[in-house]
């Protein structure tokens, strides 16, 4: 088989090999390789199988290149894949989930627990000379709130939103949970309608897939249905949010603050409004990026390769 893989640095920048891609044939792996150049990268190596971080994989690349007959996304969603064309195509279409859950679920619960507790602004205040209990510390100056009580809103309730479920009722939060399908509750999540969610939720964590249902879907009317002073966290696609209506609610308070692991556009554009909107928090798209979770990750794509040489299905298989 001829492989290739797209944008390879996103998994491993160094330190894991992609060695193992060569016992099922040439192996081809690019660090980046724009869309544009997509085309040209696979019928150069007559490829066979594809691996994508976020390459698009597109109608037209398929018809260019009709060697391809394998698809993986490098990670959990697939929203760079045009699902149709590959059916159409008799393309297989695999994906790699829950790999990451442990590692994204720590990350949601990191930038949550940020939001209500400045610890950066703690260390400032130290660093000032200042101390609690001496003349002239203000404990307002700094958040510090107390999670137990508080309520916490799953937008998106599968491997990683029932992790972090797990965590904050631990913490002592009531958890709710909205998604499209219905699901029985359980010692620690309570699911409901989007609408109680949001007006019941002191804090509301998105982990849903992109798709034609949730992109923008964080809005301004969504938000209008909020609890004035809700604190947003964002480990799923950056594109479910409007950001400009989220800036906009940063900005006039009516979210107290938001913390974000995934934008539209990555890396940030300059004009982004998240990056300078009030009591924002933005990481570089990373809950998922840690060495375990990425050894994971490898070892998924070698067994779905080693089942789709053998069985000519895949793992994880979606078409």
């Amino acid at each position: 088989m001829k492989i290739v893989v797209l944008d390879g640095f996103a998994v491993t920048p160094g330190d894991l090999s992609w060695d193992f891609l060569k016992k099922y044939g040439e192996t081809f792996v690019y660090d980046k390789t724009p869309n544009e150049r997509c085309i040209e990268v696979c019928t150069a190596a007559g490829a066979e199988v594809v691996l994508t971080n976020r390459a698009r994989i597109t109608a037209e690349l398929l018809e260019a290149c009709p060697t391809i007959k394998y698809v993986s996304a490098l990670g959990t969603g697939y929203d760079m894949i045009d699902i149709k064309a590959c059916k159409a195509r008799g393309v297989a279409v695999v994906n790699i989930p829950a790999y990451s859950a442990a590692s994204v679920a720590q990350h949601t619960i990191t930038l949550m627990l940020a939001l209500f507790a400045d610890l950066n602004g703690m260390q400032q205040i130290v660093k000032d000379g200042m101390w609690t209990g001496i003349p002239g510390y203000q404990y307002q100056k700094v958040p510090f709130c107390e999670l137990d009580g508080l309520t916490l809103g799953l937008i998106g309730c599968g491997n990683i939103g029932r992790r972090v479920a797990d965590v904050a009722s631990a913490l002592g939060m009531r958890v709710l949970a909205y998604t499209p399908n219905s699901h029985e509750n359980t010692d620690t999540i309570t699911f409901v309608p989007l609408e109680t969610l949001l007006h019941e939720s002191d804090a509301i964590s998105l982990h849903c897939p992109l798709n034609d249902g949730t992109r923008g879907m964080m809005n301004a009317a969504l938000i209008g249905q909020m609890k004035p002073g809700v604190r947003l966290v964002n480990t799923s696609r950056g594109a479910v949010l409007n950001e400009k209506d989220v800036a906009d609610a940063l900005n006039a308070g009516q979210i107290a603050g938001a913390a974000l692991d995934v934008l539209a556009n990555e890396p940030a554009l300059p004009e982004n409004p998240l990056l300078t909107a009030k009591n924002c928090i933005i990481t570089p798209h990373i809950a998922w990026a840690s060495l375990a979770a990425r050894r994971r990750l490898l070892g998924v794509i070698d067994a779905s390769l080693a089942d789709f040489v053998k069985t000519g299905r895949g793992l994880n298989r979606i078409v």
